[in-house]
């Protein structure tokens, strides 16, 4: 598998693409029609050299994909709101500006939730049985097995849910296509449809590698105050989240022994966090990858990388002969030194003595 450096995140009815400054979205109308946005962005890693240094670069791409990704959700939630009433169309520029403060208000709301759930109530947790458990080592671990816990039933609960089910399955999409050409397949419906649903690139990976370098973190960083131990939960999250994007950035783009194993867990809950699509959907995911990545020269690529190495690996080695007693006997092809070894021999036991 070939890095191809794409990223993206399934929407309501659709599928957000992002390679390098351009990013596409694709959405499924109502009426069936596929809806296509496409725009440019420059990164704040290309206008700061700060924000490309190791762990700061994750803290500013999780930040910059935090923020696509709610704009590009609102916009394919906008295709199904009620239809607006004829007094509503003089109004449209104050309502896309409460919209936006809508966005970010939901955002807010969200991370605080998200921190109340997954960070602030392991940590009451842990604290509440000191008395049972005296090393902070254990009881931050007992704090990271909980905030795993609490994930994975989160995840597994909202799954049931019948929207979360299909963008689920939007999700599952995104992935096949872009295992479709990193594998070197041309991107059809048939071929994506052959790929399997998870990737190591994934975000719901992200969040696990994220809690599990929370444990190691929270385990050996020991204060006493437990006000001070709960803010620094909070601090370092930007830490923790810029050393686990360097993993997931290491791990998406080099296939080895080390980098599939500590992948292994990531890809075990993507079980859940995506679901086999159906054609229709995969065709959404392939207007998104087709807006901002030209497959068929990099299509063309792996291929011919991979029959080089074919090549290389069918090609007969020579070895040398061997005798019926296991000596080497190496064959040497050169019949004009022969020839003149010979002859300067028959010279010399013909010579007159």
């Amino acid at each position: 598998m070939k890095y191809s450096g794409i990223g993206g995140q399934a929407v309501i009815e659709g599928v957000m693409m992002k390679n390098g400054e351009e990013c596409a979205v694709a959405v499924r109308k109502t009426d069936g029609e596929i809806a296509l946005r496409k725009e440019r962005h420059k990164s704040i890693r290309d206008r700061y050299k700060i924000a490309r240094v190791p762990v700061i670069r994750g803290v500013a791409a999780f930040a910059e994909s935090l923020g696509t990704g709610m704009r590009m959700l609102n916009y394919s939630a906008s295709f199904f709101e009620e239809e607006e009433t004829a007094g509503d169309a003089g109004r449209t520029e104050d309502k896309g500006k409460s919209e936006s403060l809508l966005m970010g208000l939901v955002m807010a709301a969200a991370i605080i939730i998200a921190i109340g759930i997954f960070v602030i109530a392991p940590f009451l947790v842990s604290e509440a049985l000191r008395k049972v458990l005296r090393s902070p080592q254990l009881r931050g671990l007992l704090e990271g097995v909980i905030r795993v816990a609490l994930f994975v039933v989160y995840v597994k609960l909202i799954s049931r849910m019948e929207d979360i089910r299909r963008v689920f399955m939007y999700h599952g999409a995104e992935h096949k296509s872009i295992n479709c050409i990193e594998n070197g397949c041309e991107l059809t419906v048939e071929n994506v449809r052959s790929q399997t649903t998870r990737h190591k690139r994934c975000g719901t990976s992200f969040l696990l590698v994220v809690m599990f370098i929370s444990i190691l973190f929270f385990m050996f960083i020991v204060v006493r105050n437990m006000w001070l131990r709960m803010a620094l939960r909070i601090l370092l999250i930007p830490v923790i989240a810029g050393v686990s994007y360097e993993f997931i950035r290491y791990a998406g783009s080099h296939d080895n022994v080390f980098s599939n194993i500590l992948s292994r867990p990531g890809l075990w809950l993507q079980g859940l966090t995506t679901a086999e699509p159906d054609d229709r959907m995969i065709e959404v995911a392939i207007a998104s990858v087709e807006a901002v990545f030209d497959w068929k020269p990099f299509v063309a690529e792996v291929n011919g990388q991979e029959n080089r190495e074919a090549e290389l690996e069918s090609a007969p080695a020579e070895e040398p002969a061997a005798d019926e007693s296991g000596i080497e006997i190496l064959a040497v092809d050169d019949t004009e030194e022969d020839d003149e070894i010979l002859n300067a021999l028959d010279r010399y036991f013909e010579a007159p003595k």
